[in-house]
């Protein structure tokens, strides 16, 4: 007879051991958002080269890597560094990830400890300890400059070798939504957003227990050398609030492109305590009408009662018939971009193409609001009340009008 073992039912400590690695200043922000949050049973680092900013982290655990190349003072922008500055911390980065079952590596790419780092960490995670390795990284701003964007792409192949999947969130897709007179600041703490978005929606699949269950076993039968992944986070309230949150989830605006090829899925329902079945049903109908016909799908259900009237989806989409390059559509974009340069118009175009469907008045809250709801805006009883008032008035015009002819 086999033996038992005793569970500390006062204090349980998830099975899965989830590890989240911040990789330079994005992915520091990144994790600072994250502990803001207040996430369960995960352990949060951060690693940098920049002695000022790990200071300054919320992380509970630093590492400081590169002292004798960089001194503390960072990579100065270059890629070759921050991989020298891991590697001669290979055995600490080593001993962060030994005992975990799955690591997230966050890192803003275009940069100098982000690109250079981060896919020896993915690599010392992967490959020495066998970790579940997930990859969720920014692209830069186009603003921010060509050698930085040229940097960032190479650093996101050179990462997709050593991560089993790869989520890749483009900052520029973020110009086109967030309202006009954002601060520049508020934008960045956008895309950190995005990126905590991505962690929470995986980790909580795997460490809350919800109506339908999902173990960390299904997760990694998804997640498993799977390369690129579109990562969606939807939310609906109303009537068709699990339909529209599953519409939004696969159709949101920073996806590079649409899920309908994928092979293995898994989403996650989270909703209040009056969550239906039926509501379950037609959320799910949505995913799998839009997934390869074959598609490994795993899903599951959560209630949380602070959801209120809200539905929220969120989607992982992996295993593409062929990878779809982000980079040979950047490349297309580039050469598009020197060729209408010596157009006079060019500048006025590109800025009425890039303003935020918002309007210039829109809150942050708003832009937020507007990624996970497909820029829907809920409509509440009294909303329904004005409009049924206003349209009464119209009728009314119009009669009174004719009688005037």
């Amino acid at each position: 007879m086999a033996d038992a073992v005793d569970i500390d039912r006062a204090n349980p400590s998830p099975p899965c051991v989830i590890k989240v690695l911040g990789v330079g200043g994005g992915g520091g922000n990144a994790v600072n958002r994250m502990i803001a949050s207040q996430i369960e049973g995960v352990s949060f680092w951060a690693i940098n080269t920049d002695a000022q900013a790990l200071a300054k982290s919320l992380a509970p655990n630093v590492l400081n890597i590169g002292r004798a190349l960089t001194r503390g003072l960072g990579a100065g922008g270059d890629p070759r560094v921050g991989r020298q500055a891991a590697l001669e911390n290979q055995k600490e980065i080593l001993r962060i990830c030994e005992g975990a079952d799955m690591i997230f590596i966050t890192a803003g790419m275009g940069g100098g400890t982000g690109s250079g780092a981060a896919p020896v960490v993915a690599e010392i995670a992967k490959g020495d300890c066998d970790c579940l390795t997930v990859g969720v990284v920014t692209k830069p701003f186009a603003f921010e400059g060509r050698n930085r964007m040229r940097q960032a792409e190479a650093a996101i192949e050179e990462l997709r070798k050593h991560v089993d999947t790869l989520i890749v969130v483009s900052n520029d897709k973020l110009l086109r939504i967030v309202p006009d007179n954002t601060p520049v600041t508020d934008a960045f703490l956008v895309a950190d957003d995005i990126l905590r978005q991505g962690v929470i929606g995986i980790s909580e699949i795997i460490l809350k227990a919800g109506l339908v269950n999902v173990d960390f076993a299904d997760v990694r039968a998804v997640m498993k050398d799977a390369g690129t992944a579109l990562m969606g986070v939807g939310t609906g309230v109303g009537k068709n609030r699990a339909s529209d949150a599953a519409v939004a989830a696969i159709s949101s605006p920073l996806l590079d492109f649409p899920i309908q090829r994928a092979k293995r899925i898994v989403f996650n329902i989270v909703g209040g305590e009056d969550m239906g079945l039926q509501e379950i049903n037609e959320a799910s109908e949505v995913i799998y009408e839009n997934a390869d016909d074959n598609a490994n799908i795993i899903f599951g259900a959560l209630v949380d009662p602070t959801m209120d009237e809200e539905i929220s989806i969120t989607v992982l989409a992996c295993d593409f018939d062929s990878d779809p390059s982000v980079d040979i559509l950047a490349e297309v974009e580039e050469d598009d971009y020197l060729e209408r340069t010596k157009d006079p118009n060019f500048y006025k175009e590109r800025r009425k193409n890039t303003q935020s469907p918002l309007g210039p008045d829109a809150t942050l809250e708003e832009a937020r609001i507007a990624i996970t709801r497909g820029f829907k805006k809920p409509v509440s009883s009294s909303d329904d009340d004005e409009q049924e008032r206003n349209r009464g008035l119209r009728k009314f015009l119009r009669r009174f009008t004719r009688r005037g002819d």
